[in-house]
Protein backbone atom coordinates (compact mmCIF):
# COMPACT_ATOMS: atom_id res chain seq x y z
CA UNK A 1 0.00 0.00 0.00
CA UNK A 2 1.09 3.43 -0.80
CA UNK A 3 -0.06 6.62 1.64
CA UNK A 4 0.24 9.81 0.37
CA UNK A 5 -1.51 13.34 1.09
CA UNK A 6 -1.04 17.26 -0.53
CA UNK A 7 -1.85 19.58 2.58
CA UNK A 8 -0.94 22.31 0.53
CA UNK A 9 -4.06 21.61 -1.13
CA UNK A 10 -5.94 20.25 2.15
CA UNK A 11 -6.15 16.68 1.02
CA UNK A 12 -5.37 14.31 3.50
CA UNK A 13 -4.02 11.05 3.89
CA UNK A 14 -5.14 8.02 1.45
CA UNK A 15 -3.72 4.89 0.94
CA UNK A 16 -3.59 3.25 -2.50
CA UNK A 17 -3.10 -0.26 -4.09
CA UNK A 18 -0.64 -0.55 -6.48
CA UNK A 19 -2.85 -3.65 -7.54
CA UNK A 20 -5.80 -3.29 -9.20
CA UNK A 21 -7.01 -7.16 -8.78
CA UNK A 22 -5.48 -11.00 -8.76
CA UNK A 23 -6.26 -14.05 -10.03
CA UNK A 24 -4.79 -17.62 -10.21
CA UNK A 25 -4.77 -19.04 -13.37
CA UNK A 26 -2.93 -22.50 -13.96
CA UNK A 27 -1.91 -22.40 -10.12
CA UNK A 28 0.13 -19.16 -10.46
CA UNK A 29 -0.98 -15.58 -8.88
CA UNK A 30 -1.22 -12.90 -10.95
CA UNK A 31 -1.82 -9.72 -10.88
CA UNK A 32 -3.19 -6.86 -12.90
CA UNK A 33 -1.61 -3.35 -11.70
CA UNK A 34 -2.93 -0.10 -12.06
CA UNK A 35 0.51 0.83 -13.76
CA UNK A 36 -0.54 -1.39 -16.57
CA UNK A 37 -3.88 -0.36 -16.54
CA UNK A 38 -3.21 3.34 -17.12
CA UNK A 39 -0.64 2.81 -19.60
CA UNK A 40 -2.21 0.67 -21.83
CA UNK A 41 -4.76 3.54 -21.21
CA UNK A 42 -2.68 6.03 -22.75
CA UNK A 43 -2.43 3.71 -25.28
CA UNK A 44 -5.55 3.59 -26.56
CA UNK A 45 -6.18 7.27 -26.56
CA UNK A 46 -2.97 7.86 -28.00
CA UNK A 47 -3.72 6.34 -31.11
CA UNK A 48 -7.73 7.10 -31.15
CA UNK A 49 -6.02 10.84 -30.70
CA UNK A 50 -3.95 10.05 -33.99
CA UNK A 51 -6.07 8.65 -36.17
CA UNK A 52 -7.94 11.65 -35.39
CA UNK A 53 -5.48 13.75 -37.02
CA UNK A 54 -4.28 11.47 -39.29
CA UNK A 55 -7.62 11.99 -41.69
CA UNK A 56 -6.58 15.70 -41.72
CA UNK A 57 -3.25 14.85 -42.91
CA UNK A 58 -4.32 11.99 -45.64
CA UNK A 59 -3.58 8.77 -43.99
CA UNK A 60 -5.81 6.20 -43.76
CA UNK A 61 -6.87 4.14 -40.54
CA UNK A 62 -5.32 0.73 -41.52
CA UNK A 63 -2.05 2.72 -41.90
CA UNK A 64 -2.57 4.62 -38.85
CA UNK A 65 -3.38 1.18 -36.79
CA UNK A 66 -0.62 -0.39 -38.79
CA UNK A 67 1.91 2.22 -37.35
CA UNK A 68 0.22 2.06 -34.06
CA UNK A 69 0.48 -1.67 -33.26
CA UNK A 70 4.28 -1.80 -34.19
CA UNK A 71 5.18 1.31 -32.34
CA UNK A 72 3.43 0.43 -29.08
CA UNK A 73 5.38 -3.19 -29.63
CA UNK A 74 8.74 -1.87 -30.31
CA UNK A 75 7.94 1.86 -27.73
CA UNK A 76 7.25 -0.52 -24.41
CA UNK A 77 10.24 -2.68 -25.56
CA UNK A 78 12.95 0.41 -26.31
CA UNK A 79 11.48 1.90 -22.78
CA UNK A 80 12.68 -1.08 -20.79
CA UNK A 81 15.84 -1.81 -22.89
CA UNK A 82 16.68 1.41 -22.08
CA UNK A 83 15.78 1.75 -18.54
CA UNK A 84 17.49 -1.51 -17.79
CA UNK A 85 20.78 -1.21 -20.01
CA UNK A 86 21.05 2.91 -18.05
CA UNK A 87 20.46 1.36 -14.28
CA UNK A 88 22.76 -1.46 -14.58
CA UNK A 89 21.67 -5.01 -15.86
CA UNK A 90 23.52 -6.40 -13.32
CA UNK A 91 20.69 -5.77 -10.54
CA UNK A 92 17.77 -7.31 -12.52
CA UNK A 93 20.21 -10.84 -12.22
CA UNK A 94 18.31 -13.29 -9.81
CA UNK A 95 20.81 -15.97 -8.12
CA UNK A 96 19.85 -18.93 -6.08
CA UNK A 97 22.32 -19.99 -4.05
CA UNK A 98 25.25 -18.59 -1.87
CA UNK A 99 28.64 -18.25 -2.36
CA UNK A 100 30.25 -20.70 -4.67
CA UNK A 101 27.27 -22.66 -5.06
CA UNK A 102 25.33 -19.73 -6.13
CA UNK A 103 23.37 -20.06 -9.63
CA UNK A 104 21.85 -17.67 -11.81
CA UNK A 105 18.10 -18.13 -11.89
CA UNK A 106 17.22 -18.04 -15.73
CA UNK A 107 13.72 -18.04 -15.37
CA UNK A 108 13.77 -15.16 -12.41
CA UNK A 109 15.91 -13.18 -13.58
CA UNK A 110 13.77 -13.15 -17.43
CA UNK A 111 10.57 -11.92 -15.71
CA UNK A 112 12.45 -9.44 -13.47
CA UNK A 113 14.40 -7.69 -16.75
CA UNK A 114 10.70 -7.64 -18.79
CA UNK A 115 8.48 -6.52 -15.34
CA UNK A 116 6.93 -3.59 -16.75
CA UNK A 117 4.04 -3.80 -13.91
CA UNK A 118 6.56 -3.02 -11.41
CA UNK A 119 7.44 0.28 -13.14
CA UNK A 120 10.79 0.94 -14.82
CA UNK A 121 10.12 2.19 -18.17
CA UNK A 122 12.12 5.08 -19.61
CA UNK A 123 10.56 7.49 -22.06
CA UNK A 124 13.41 8.12 -23.39
CA UNK A 125 13.90 4.70 -24.62
CA UNK A 126 10.14 4.40 -25.94
CA UNK A 127 10.67 7.21 -28.07
CA UNK A 128 13.59 6.36 -29.85
CA UNK A 129 12.46 3.21 -30.65
CA UNK A 130 9.04 4.65 -31.58
CA UNK A 131 10.16 6.82 -33.77
CA UNK A 132 12.62 4.29 -35.51
CA UNK A 133 9.67 2.02 -35.83
CA UNK A 134 7.63 4.79 -37.35
CA UNK A 135 10.23 6.24 -40.22
CA UNK A 136 10.57 2.12 -41.36
CA UNK A 137 6.76 1.39 -41.30
CA UNK A 138 6.13 4.87 -42.89
CA UNK A 139 8.88 4.03 -45.74
CA UNK A 140 7.66 0.57 -46.26
CA UNK A 141 4.24 1.51 -46.49
CA UNK A 142 4.87 5.28 -48.85
CA UNK A 143 3.89 7.51 -46.17
CA UNK A 144 5.01 11.08 -45.57
CA UNK A 145 6.84 10.62 -42.51
CA UNK A 146 6.61 14.20 -41.56
CA UNK A 147 2.62 14.02 -41.71
CA UNK A 148 2.42 10.82 -39.52
CA UNK A 149 5.11 12.15 -36.96
CA UNK A 150 3.05 15.31 -36.40
CA UNK A 151 -0.72 13.12 -36.15
CA UNK A 152 1.17 10.76 -33.60
CA UNK A 153 3.30 13.30 -31.47
CA UNK A 154 0.29 14.76 -29.76
CA UNK A 155 -0.72 11.21 -28.70
CA UNK A 156 2.52 10.57 -27.21
CA UNK A 157 1.72 13.20 -24.92
CA UNK A 158 -1.84 11.89 -23.76
CA UNK A 159 0.09 8.51 -23.00
CA UNK A 160 2.66 10.42 -20.84
CA UNK A 161 0.18 12.36 -18.76
CA UNK A 162 -1.55 9.01 -17.61
CA UNK A 163 0.93 6.98 -17.49
CA UNK A 164 2.70 9.61 -14.97
CA UNK A 165 -0.44 8.85 -12.85
CA UNK A 166 1.11 5.01 -12.63
CA UNK A 167 3.61 6.48 -10.91
CA UNK A 168 1.92 8.05 -8.42
CA UNK A 169 0.15 5.02 -7.31
CA UNK A 170 2.90 3.18 -7.27
CA UNK A 171 4.89 5.49 -4.87
CA UNK A 172 7.43 6.10 -7.23
CA UNK A 173 9.50 8.52 -9.42
CA UNK A 174 9.44 11.86 -7.04
CA UNK A 175 11.67 14.26 -5.93
CA UNK A 176 13.96 15.67 -2.93
CA UNK A 177 11.81 16.95 0.37
CA UNK A 178 10.20 20.55 -1.11
CA UNK A 179 11.89 22.99 2.13
CA UNK A 180 9.41 25.35 3.83
CA UNK A 181 10.50 28.45 2.08
CA UNK A 182 10.22 26.75 -1.49
CA UNK A 183 7.74 28.58 -3.70
CA UNK A 184 6.79 24.85 -4.60
CA UNK A 185 5.88 24.23 -1.02
CA UNK A 186 2.27 24.44 -1.84
CA UNK A 187 2.68 21.47 -4.03
CA UNK A 188 4.35 19.33 -1.74
CA UNK A 189 3.04 15.53 -1.72
CA UNK A 190 3.07 13.31 1.77
CA UNK A 191 4.84 9.98 0.89
CA UNK A 192 4.72 6.76 3.30
CA UNK A 193 6.75 4.43 2.56
CA UNK A 194 9.71 6.56 0.91
CA UNK A 195 13.10 6.70 1.04
CA UNK A 196 14.10 8.09 4.17
CA UNK A 197 11.67 6.33 6.11
CA UNK A 198 9.05 2.94 5.69
CA UNK A 199 7.04 4.40 9.32
CA UNK A 200 7.79 8.88 9.27
CA UNK A 201 5.91 10.43 6.49
CA UNK A 202 8.39 13.04 4.44
CA UNK A 203 7.06 15.46 2.32
CA UNK A 204 8.57 15.53 -1.47
CA UNK A 205 8.16 17.39 -4.94
CA UNK A 206 5.40 15.42 -6.60
CA UNK A 207 7.82 15.34 -10.13
CA UNK A 208 5.16 13.20 -11.78
CA UNK A 209 2.54 15.79 -11.49
CA UNK A 210 4.83 18.98 -12.44
CA UNK A 211 5.29 16.75 -15.83
CA UNK A 212 1.82 16.02 -15.91
CA UNK A 213 0.70 19.53 -15.60
CA UNK A 214 3.35 20.42 -18.32
CA UNK A 215 2.36 18.21 -20.29
CA UNK A 216 -1.53 19.31 -20.34
CA UNK A 217 -0.56 22.25 -20.76
CA UNK A 218 1.70 21.60 -24.01
CA UNK A 219 -1.09 19.23 -25.21
CA UNK A 220 -3.31 21.97 -24.99
CA UNK A 221 -1.20 24.70 -26.95
CA UNK A 222 -0.30 22.58 -28.96
CA UNK A 223 -3.94 21.67 -30.69
CA UNK A 224 -4.43 25.57 -30.50
CA UNK A 225 -1.56 25.82 -32.71
CA UNK A 226 -2.23 22.44 -35.10
CA UNK A 227 -3.78 23.72 -38.21
CA UNK A 228 -1.32 27.02 -38.42
CA UNK A 229 1.48 25.33 -38.45
CA UNK A 230 3.77 26.33 -41.63
CA UNK A 231 5.51 22.88 -42.51
CA UNK A 232 5.51 19.59 -41.58
CA UNK A 233 6.90 17.79 -38.93
CA UNK A 234 6.82 21.38 -37.15
CA UNK A 235 3.87 19.88 -35.04
CA UNK A 236 6.94 16.98 -33.91
CA UNK A 237 9.19 19.59 -33.43
CA UNK A 238 6.91 21.29 -30.85
CA UNK A 239 6.73 18.59 -28.83
CA UNK A 240 10.26 17.75 -28.47
CA UNK A 241 11.16 21.23 -27.69
CA UNK A 242 8.49 21.56 -25.17
CA UNK A 243 9.04 17.93 -23.69
CA UNK A 244 12.40 18.55 -23.77
CA UNK A 245 12.82 22.29 -22.06
CA UNK A 246 10.29 20.96 -19.43
CA UNK A 247 12.18 17.65 -18.61
CA UNK A 248 15.28 19.68 -18.33
CA UNK A 249 13.74 21.46 -14.63
CA UNK A 250 12.01 18.87 -13.74
CA UNK A 251 14.57 15.54 -14.07
CA UNK A 252 17.06 17.84 -11.67
CA UNK A 253 14.05 17.66 -8.91
CA UNK A 254 14.31 13.99 -8.77
CA UNK A 255 15.91 11.37 -6.61
CA UNK A 256 15.85 8.42 -8.95
CA UNK A 257 17.51 9.32 -12.14
CA UNK A 258 19.60 7.57 -14.34
CA UNK A 259 23.36 8.70 -14.89
CA UNK A 260 26.18 8.86 -16.94
CA UNK A 261 28.96 9.67 -14.96
CA UNK A 262 27.76 13.04 -13.08
CA UNK A 263 25.54 13.71 -15.44
CA UNK A 264 21.93 12.90 -14.84
CA UNK A 265 21.03 11.05 -18.70
CA UNK A 266 17.07 12.18 -18.97
CA UNK A 267 18.29 15.72 -18.45
CA UNK A 268 20.79 15.70 -20.87
CA UNK A 269 18.67 14.45 -23.51
CA UNK A 270 16.16 16.94 -22.59
CA UNK A 271 18.67 19.48 -23.41
CA UNK A 272 19.59 17.92 -26.36
CA UNK A 273 16.16 17.74 -27.63
CA UNK A 274 15.33 21.53 -26.47
CA UNK A 275 18.45 22.72 -28.48
CA UNK A 276 18.05 20.50 -31.70
CA UNK A 277 14.34 21.52 -31.97
CA UNK A 278 14.59 24.72 -31.47
CA UNK A 279 16.76 24.87 -34.10
CA UNK A 280 15.11 22.58 -36.78
CA UNK A 281 12.09 24.59 -35.98
CA UNK A 282 13.51 28.13 -37.10
CA UNK A 283 15.00 26.48 -40.20
CA UNK A 284 11.66 24.76 -41.29
CA UNK A 285 10.03 28.35 -40.52
CA UNK A 286 12.27 30.17 -42.48
CA UNK A 287 12.44 27.76 -45.20
CA UNK A 288 8.70 27.92 -44.98
CA UNK A 289 8.80 31.91 -45.23
CA UNK A 290 10.88 31.57 -48.25
CA UNK A 291 8.80 29.07 -50.58
CA UNK A 292 6.07 30.97 -49.20
CA UNK A 293 7.35 34.01 -50.49
CA UNK A 294 8.52 33.11 -53.75
CA UNK A 295 5.34 31.37 -54.85
CA UNK A 296 2.69 33.62 -53.34
CA UNK A 297 1.10 36.21 -56.01
CA UNK A 298 1.01 38.82 -53.61
CA UNK A 299 -1.10 41.80 -53.50
CA UNK A 300 0.42 45.04 -53.20
CA UNK A 301 0.10 47.18 -50.22
CA UNK A 302 -0.32 50.37 -52.95
CA UNK A 303 -2.91 49.63 -55.50
CA UNK A 304 -0.58 51.86 -57.77
CA UNK A 305 2.16 48.68 -57.80
CA UNK A 306 -0.13 45.95 -59.47
CA UNK A 307 1.41 43.75 -62.17
CA UNK A 308 0.42 44.51 -65.89
CA UNK A 309 0.50 43.27 -68.54
CA UNK A 310 2.05 44.31 -71.92
CA UNK A 311 0.72 43.58 -75.75
CA UNK A 312 3.28 44.05 -78.65
CA UNK A 313 1.98 43.51 -82.00
CA UNK A 314 5.00 42.29 -83.95
CA UNK A 315 3.95 42.05 -87.40
CA UNK A 316 5.19 39.21 -89.65
CA UNK A 317 3.93 36.89 -92.29
CA UNK A 318 -0.02 37.28 -93.43
CA UNK A 319 -0.34 38.34 -90.10
CA UNK A 320 0.83 39.48 -86.74
CA UNK A 321 1.65 38.01 -83.16
CA UNK A 322 0.59 39.50 -80.20
CA UNK A 323 2.85 38.97 -77.14
CA UNK A 324 2.13 39.51 -73.48
CA UNK A 325 4.38 39.29 -71.20
CA UNK A 326 4.83 40.64 -67.47
CA UNK A 327 6.04 43.77 -66.48
CA UNK A 328 7.45 45.62 -63.41
CA UNK A 329 4.89 47.74 -62.02
CA UNK A 330 4.30 51.29 -63.49
CA UNK A 331 3.77 54.56 -60.81
CA UNK A 332 1.49 56.85 -61.88
CA UNK A 333 2.48 60.75 -62.13
CA UNK A 334 0.25 63.48 -59.90
CA UNK A 335 1.19 65.65 -62.58
CA UNK A 336 -1.65 67.47 -64.88
CA UNK A 337 1.16 68.96 -67.66
CA UNK A 338 0.63 67.45 -71.05
CA UNK A 339 3.56 66.60 -73.66
CA UNK A 340 4.32 67.86 -76.96
CA UNK A 341 0.98 65.34 -78.76
CA UNK A 342 -1.54 66.60 -76.15
CA UNK A 343 -2.04 63.86 -74.49
CA UNK A 344 -2.25 63.39 -70.91
CA UNK A 345 1.27 62.06 -69.27
CA UNK A 346 0.01 59.62 -67.48
CA UNK A 347 -1.54 57.77 -70.87
CA UNK A 348 1.52 58.16 -72.62
CA UNK A 349 3.38 55.95 -69.15
CA UNK A 350 0.02 53.65 -69.19
CA UNK A 351 0.55 52.89 -73.45
CA UNK A 352 4.21 52.54 -72.77
CA UNK A 353 3.84 50.15 -70.24
CA UNK A 354 0.82 48.25 -71.21
CA UNK A 355 -2.82 47.74 -70.11
CA UNK A 356 -3.39 46.27 -66.66
CA UNK A 357 -3.66 42.60 -66.20
CA UNK A 358 -6.46 42.73 -64.38
CA UNK A 359 -9.97 42.11 -66.02
CA UNK A 360 -8.09 42.58 -69.22
CA UNK A 361 -8.23 38.85 -71.15
CA UNK A 362 -8.33 40.24 -74.75
CA UNK A 363 -5.24 41.26 -76.88
CA UNK A 364 -5.04 43.51 -79.46
CA UNK A 365 -6.28 41.87 -83.25
CA UNK A 366 -3.59 40.15 -84.59
CA UNK A 367 -2.63 42.32 -87.83
CA UNK A 368 -4.14 45.48 -87.21
CA UNK A 369 -2.04 48.08 -88.76
CA UNK A 370 -3.03 51.51 -89.55
CA UNK A 371 -4.34 53.00 -92.78
CA UNK A 372 -2.04 56.11 -92.55
CA UNK A 373 0.90 54.64 -91.27
CA UNK A 374 3.82 51.97 -92.35
CA UNK A 375 4.07 48.51 -90.11
CA UNK A 376 7.27 49.73 -89.24
CA UNK A 377 5.51 52.82 -87.69
CA UNK A 378 2.75 50.67 -85.99
CA UNK A 379 5.63 48.82 -84.30
CA UNK A 380 7.37 51.61 -83.08
CA UNK A 381 4.45 52.51 -80.97
CA UNK A 382 4.56 49.47 -79.25
CA UNK A 383 8.15 49.53 -78.29
CA UNK A 384 8.92 47.24 -75.22
CA UNK A 385 10.33 50.02 -73.51
CA UNK A 386 12.07 52.66 -75.52
CA UNK A 387 9.03 54.40 -76.67
CA UNK A 388 8.36 56.21 -80.20
CA UNK A 389 11.28 56.69 -81.76
CA UNK A 390 12.27 60.29 -82.40
CA UNK A 391 8.87 61.37 -81.60
CA UNK A 392 7.52 60.20 -84.49
CA UNK A 393 5.41 57.46 -82.40
CA UNK A 394 3.94 59.70 -80.04
CA UNK A 395 2.27 62.24 -83.25
CA UNK A 396 1.33 59.09 -85.04
CA UNK A 397 -0.64 57.67 -82.05
CA UNK A 398 -2.15 61.25 -81.08
CA UNK A 399 -2.96 61.76 -84.82
CA UNK A 400 -4.34 58.52 -84.88
CA UNK A 401 -8.20 58.39 -83.02
CA UNK A 402 -8.47 54.50 -83.67
CA UNK A 403 -5.22 53.81 -81.45
CA UNK A 404 -6.10 56.37 -78.96
CA UNK A 405 -9.46 55.64 -78.75
CA UNK A 406 -8.37 52.01 -78.29
CA UNK A 407 -5.51 52.65 -75.55
CA UNK A 408 -7.95 54.80 -73.35
CA UNK A 409 -10.65 51.75 -73.81
CA UNK A 410 -7.95 49.10 -72.25
CA UNK A 411 -6.58 52.23 -69.45
CA UNK A 412 -10.72 52.35 -68.62
CA UNK A 413 -10.82 48.34 -68.43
Amino acid sequence: MTTVSFPGFGIGEFSMNPTAFAFTLFGRQIEIRWYGILIATGFVLAILYAAWRARGEGIILDDLLDIGIFTIIFGVIGARLFYVLTYGVSNFVVKTGTGDAARVDVWRTFVSLIATWEGGLAIYGGIIAGTLTILIVCRRKKINVLKAFDAIAPGVMIGQIIGRLGNFINGEAYGYEVPANSPLYVFRMGLLPNIDSSTVMHYYHPTFLYESLWNTLGFILINIFYKKKKFDGQIALLYFTWYGFGRMFIEGLRTDSLYAGVFRISQVIGFVCFIAGSALMIRGLLKAKKAAYEAADYEPVYPLFHKKVRTTTVPGGSGSTAVQQETAPAKEDDTNSRDETGLVREQVEKIRGGEYAENQNETEPAGRLDEDNSPEDNSAVTQDEGGPAGGQGDENEAGNPDNQEEHENGDNN
